[in-house]
């Protein structure tokens, strides 16, 4: 490779991690992935373009001499591919280009159409990898990050490690309230969970359920998702049907906003497990901090509980033990999901509505 092309590629690693929360590190392995997902021709147009990451048409054509056809063939291939997400702006009337991040992001379009190709299998390796150093390198500064993010602010998680990581807030909502939610959109997509389907392909299936289109995409991202074959267009009551069955396998709900700010529209509604779940494994592999908004905790009721260790089993935080045969809770890391409460045979547990509250748990030490 050139010095030329190999700058290009520089350049546009730096612009698609910009644009994202997560500074990952401009390595060999971020390369890599991204010399599979696009073509030179787009790396070169993304690090001539996207100074910002969403811009509008008048915009990127101030940024290239390209002309209209070719610029809107870039773009819709990059679309396709799920490195620039498109929609149209009800505020200003135009279309919106907004560059994505590896992760949130790049991650989630790779795998959302549940491909089985080689390109899929080379790509989950790689993606696995750049979180495994990106781990290693909190690791290396835990304490720095630990005490940093502890004093961020409740809408980003700011991690210093050689660069700042950026992360908005997620916020977990009990079924309950989810019918509300749904009835203030119109438009529903049902998409492959991107992450189950990236453990099934790093051979560690799901082991809470085998059901992999529990993730949807609403509004704005849904129209997206349906034109570019990510996801597939589904009824208002699909949609809650989808949620309904969730439960039942013991799956915590998560929504998330336009550009993870609670004060925005929701961009999509996941349907979470420990174990294959992109955000609680940011936390468990030691990471990223887990920092999340919920109204609910989880209350036992000892007069009820038998010890029969159900909820200890399901819960996705790890926050219930058993002491003398008794169900006990740690408040501190109880995001108020209901899992525990649905699942227990005994009704012994119950969600208390506490208002909404921050829960935030800095990133697990690995020994």
């Amino acid at each position: 490779m050139s010095e030329k092309s190999e700058k290009i590629w520089q350049k546009a690693a730096r612009t698609i991690v910009k644009a994202g929360y997560i500074p990952f590190p401009i390595n060999d392995t971020l390369l890599e992935l991204l010399k599979i997902l696009m073509t030179e021709e787009q790396a070169n147009f993304i690090h001539q373009v996207f100074k910002k990451a969403s811009l509008r048409m008048d915009q990127i054509k101030e940024r290239t001499d390209l002309d209209d056809a070719s610029i809107m063939k870039l773009l819709n291939d990059l679309m396709d591919g799920g490195i620039v997400v498109g929609s149209f702006s009800r505020t200003t009337g135009e279309d919106i280009y907004r560059l994505m991040g590896p992760f949130p992001g790049i991650f989630e379009y790779t795998f959302m159409r549940g491909g089985t190709t080689e390109k899929e299998k080379k790509l989950v390796v790689l993606f696995d990898k750049m979180f495994n150093e990106m781990a290693e390198v909190v690791q290396k500064n835990y304490d720095v990050v630990a005490k940093m993010s502890k004093d961020s602010p409740p809408i980003s998680r700011v991690v210093p490690v050689e660069e700042f990581i950026e992360v908005g807030q997620e916020e977990v909502i009990p079924r309950e309230e989810l019918s509300k939610i749904l009835e203030d959109y119109d438009i529903f997509a049902k998409t492959h969970c991107y992450c189950r389907h990236e453990k099934k392909l790093l051979n560690e299936p799901c082991k809470v359920t085998d059901e992999v289109y529990n993730c949807l995409l609403l509004d704005k991202s849904a129209n997206y998702a349906i034109e570019h074959k990510f996801g597939e267009k589904i009824s208002k009551e699909e949609a809650q049907k989808i949620l309904a069955e969730a439960e039942d396998y013991g799956l915590v709900h998560k929504i998330f906003h336009v550009h993870l700010n609670p004060e925005r529209e929701i961009e999509g509604i996941c349907s979470c497990c420990k174990c294959c779940c992109g955000i609680l494994g940011m936390y468990y592999r030691g990471m990223g901090p887990l920092h999340t908004i919920t109204s609910y905790l989880a209350k036992i009721n000892i007069d009820d509980c038998i010890g029969c260790g159900t909820c200890v089993e399901k819960c996705p935080m790890e926050t219930i033990e058993l002491v003398d045969a008794t169900a006990v809770i740690n408040e501190e890391k109880c995001i108020g999901c209901g899992v525990c409460a649905h699942h227990c045979p005994e009704k012994a547990i119950k969600l208390e509505r506490t208002g909404s509250r921050e829960v935030f748990l800095p990133p697990v030490k690995i020994s």
